[in-house]
């Protein structure tokens, strides 16, 4: 650790940690995801907040929950004044990348559909919220021979498999970083749903073609479920081969003793548990909530570990800047965990605040609004239309037993209640209609408004003396 560290943000879409042999699954293997926890520690409960692509990956980057960035639903522009993990680390010399998939943007040229399979530019400046190398696109799922832009709306293919192709753009980054401290995400799509080709034939040998779900899916989707199952691994398998490519590069580099890697996702996905389609998130259940989270860094953190600290989506920002030793800007709202990554005592967050906005996506629309908490070793939830849900996941790991109502666990309700109003008031949050929120949003899905109230022009520069 004789320099700055770089820092490597692997982050694929939609992997839940229940679907990698780390955490349990049985049916593949992923050598390399299994390397890179066996060199640092493995969290046990790193969750994302609200399990929806944009609010997530938005807390992701900079560091503040959906009430205060305005991110209830997909594809909306993130605010030019937010602060992100890319402006801190550039701030202390770092060079910043971002590969794959963005989503915090509401895309163009000329992609227009809700699955765009046409390239999805994100302009120039702001809107890339600092990360000076791009090789990115807004949201679309074309896997193999995909898009991506650069600097203006032309955009150029990367060859093969996405996974595949995204890496050898995080080798030209490092290229042209030379010497230099870097920050790098590195964020494929799969192993996302797509209407064309998963992955390529290969990494489907030796998946069955039925499979020995667990107790809480039932036969609800039929053959949809072991069928999105089969794809999901395959995906899985190639997104594993992309994480040892990855690391291989580093070895050969020399940058491995001084590099942060980190491996996370942004939110799971249902897989036809508790009657949900397979393919859907957006649930208060351990599907959709629980992600795999794994940090290495050689001589900081003890290979081989595992914490079981609470770890919510706007804690990687303050936690990876900890780690690094950069700077955690004012504007953050998410706590540094790199402590407990390092073994050391950490203050306990009691519980995070799960939400959910809308019906739809890239919508409001009333109909599937709730708000819950996710402890150590518990999940409450209670949706707008009068649905209340809790969960021992210490006795009831697969969320099968709804406690909820039950008198004998009336004082532990009550208790998650309390936490649950706590966390909110501590955002402005309230459950109410998702079209309740439309103003939040101007014609062009620009953010004009929080929990918080009216907010300055959404072009408006940083305040960088918060930095």
């Amino acid at each position: 650790m004789s320099r700055r560290p770089n820092v490597v943000v692997l982050f694929p879409d939609q992997l839940r940690a229940a679907s990698l042999p780390l955490y349990g699954e049985q049916h593949i293997e992923t050598p390399h995801i299994d390397r890179l926890a066996a060199g640092g520690v493995t969290l046990a409960n790193a969750i994302s907040n609200a399990p929806v692509c944009t609010p997530a990956r938005a807390m992701l980057v900079t560091g503040r929950h959906p009430q205060t960035t305005g991110h209830l639903i997909n594809t909306t522009k993130t605010r030019h004044d937010e602060i992100s993990i890319a402006d801190a680390f550039a701030n202390q010399g770092y060079r910043t990348g971002w590969i794959g998939k963005w989503h915090l943007h509401t895309g163009a040229w000329p992609a227009l559909d809700r699955m765009p399979m046409q390239p999805d530019w994100v302009p120039e400046g702001r809107d890339r919220l600092g990360f000076d190398y791009w090789r990115a696109y807004n949201q679309h799922m074309v896997f193999f021979d995909g898009f991506v832009h650069k600097g203006d709306w032309n955009y150029e293919r990367w060859d093969g498999y996405e996974t595949e192709g995204l890496v050898d753009y995080a080798v030209e980054f490092m290229d042209e970083a030379g010497d230099d401290p870097f920050l790098l995400f590195l964020s494929p799509h799969p192993p996302h749903y797509t209407p064309e080709k998963f992955a390529p034939d290969e990494y489907y040998e030796g998946i069955p073609d039925e499979f020995e779900f667990a107790a809480n899916v039932d036969d609800t989707w039929g053959a949809d479920t072991p069928e999105m199952y089969r794809h999901y691994l395959a995906m899985i398998r190639a997104v594993d081969v992309m994480v040892g490519r990855m690391l291989d590069e580093l070895d050969e580099r020399g940058l491995t003793d001084d590099t942060i890697v980190v491996f996370a996702s942004d939110h799971g996905t249902q897989g036809g548990a508790h009657g949900v389609h397979p393919w859907l998130k957006k649930h208060p259940y351990e599907e959709s909530i629980h992600i795999p989270g794994v940090v290495r860094y050689p001589g900081a953190i003890e290979p081989g570990t595992d914490t079981d600290a609470l770890f919510g989506m706007p804690d990687w920002f303050p936690s990876l800047c900890g780690l690094a030793g950069v700077p955690v800007p004012q504007t953050v709202e998410g706590r540094d965990q790199s402590a407990a990554w390092r073994g050391e005592p950490v203050s306990e967050q009691d519980g995070l605040l799960l939400m959910n906005f809308s019906k739809y996506y890239d919508w409001l629309g009333d109909g599937q609004e709730w708000r819950g908490v996710r402890t150590a070793s518990s999940t409450y939830s209670e949706w707008l239309d009068g649905t209340r849900e809790l969960y021992d996941l210490r006795e009831d790991p697969l969320q099968m037993r709804n406690l909820a109502g039950d008198a004998s666990a009336a004082g532990i309700e009550a208790d998650h209640v309390a936490l649950l109003r706590e966390l909110q008031a501590q955002r402005g949050d309230e459950l109410v209609a998702s079209t309740t929120w439309k103003d939040w949003l101007d014609p062009q899905r620009r953010v004009v408004r929080n929990a918080f109230g009216d907010l300055p022009h959404p072009e408006s520069e940083p305040d960088w003396s918060l930095l």
